[in-house]
């Protein structure tokens, strides 16, 4: 089996556990300390990526120039990488300047069964001679055999590998198994998984991805990421050592990072707690959590029910403007069925 590549996502997806709060510091001590670390790449940027940063989706301490300029001051053995949602960032503002900055992989994200939007973005990466790896989101939510027909699209239009995402953290073992086989029998490219913990299965989840072909893991030092966080990266790669598999990786490295420079920015860390096992349950994207809990205060409504509520509605990353509506119609359903209960009680 061919050496696995890894992405570290810690400068990205952690942003989402600290409300994109991300300082200049901590991100050029991070590079500095992990470029001679095994990664293959290390993406940075706010956790939804190039141009996300609003008040819809939370609002960037610093800027995607800030970050990126930052990180390749201190990345010379390892490749820079950005993340792109089309909608969120755009060639012209985000993508073009993001490359002249030095950036080397760009990996294009779009919900699972909507590849055809990252065609222009791939193609634009490519054509300046950088990586691209398209991202199926929420893949949770889709068919097999339409998870494939849209990876081959990524693959058309030029994408170096796939890598599927379980944003929510709801995947279990057998899913990323059939998920990733059938993947690798189609493409002629990188497979890749970006595991979730809703459920506690981050690392179970991506050595089973490994076992079954996966090219990439896509992880955090520490988890550190949106809801339960990801998986985490020293304790994938000591699993991995401890089976004797060679990775490359200096472990020692990611230790001294996760504890000397992540770990005093994300007070306390997260556990897996019944919000995110609500989350996982439900198929709905931890990014919500913050969202989810403002409601609930100003409705006065489970936060659990309203994630329940969420998942059967089958949102999805962008439509967090429906946590409102949701809780709102809980409120008024929780109201009328008081009234039903007192005439009831009057007949």
């Amino acid at each position: 089996m061919k050496k696995l590549k890894f992405f570290d996502s810690t400068l990205r997806d952690g942003s989402h556990a600290i409300k994109h709060s991300l300082s200049k510091q901590t991100i050029a001590d991070y590079c500095a300390k992990m470029d001679n670390a095994g990664m293959d790449a290390i993406i940075v940027g706010h956790g939804n990526g190039l141009g996300a940063s609003s008040l819809q989706t939370g609002l960037s301490t610093l800027s995607d120039a800030d970050m990126l300029i930052t990180a390749r001051e201190h990345l010379r053995k390892t490749s820079l990488g950005a993340f792109l949602i089309p909608g969120y960032g755009t060639i012209r503002d985000d993508l073009a300047p993001a490359i002249d900055m030095g950036v080397d992989l760009v990996c294009v994200a779009a919900h699972c069964t909507e590849a055809n939007v990252t065609r222009q973005h791939i193609e634009y990466v490519k054509s300046k001679n950088k990586s691209a790896f398209g991202v199926l989101m929420m893949y949770h939510m889709a068919e097999t055999q339409v998870l494939v027909n849209e990876a081959l699209k990524m693959q058309d239009y030029g994408a170096d590998g796939v890598i599927i995402m379980d944003s929510a953290g709801a995947s279990t073992p057998e899913l990323v198994s059939k998920t990733i086989r059938s993947l690798k029998r189609s493409l002629a490219i990188d497979v890749g998984f970006h595991p979730h913990n809703n459920l506690g299965l981050a690392v179970g989840n991506a050595y089973v991805a490994y076992e079954n072909g996966a090219d990439i893991i896509d992880a955090t030092v520490k988890g550190f990421g949106a809801g339960a966080g990801n998986c985490q990266l020293e304790a994938f790669i000591a699993l991995l050592q401890k089976l004797g598999i060679e990775t490359g990786v200096d472990l020692y490295a990611l230790f001294d990072v996760g504890d000397q420079i992540i770990e005093p920015v994300w007070a306390g860390g997260k556990s897996i707690n019944s919000i995110s096992i609500v989350s996982g349950m439900s198929g709905v994207f931890s990014s919500f959590v913050p969202h989810v809990k403002a409601a609930s205060a100003q409705f006065n409504v489970d936060e659990k029910d309203i994630f329940i509520e969420l998942g059967n509605r089958k949102v999805v990353g962008g439509q967090e403007d429906m946590v409102v509506d949701v809780a709102m119609n809980l409120a008024q359903r929780r109201k009328n069925n008081l009234v039903e209960d007192m005439i009831s009680s009057l007949q």
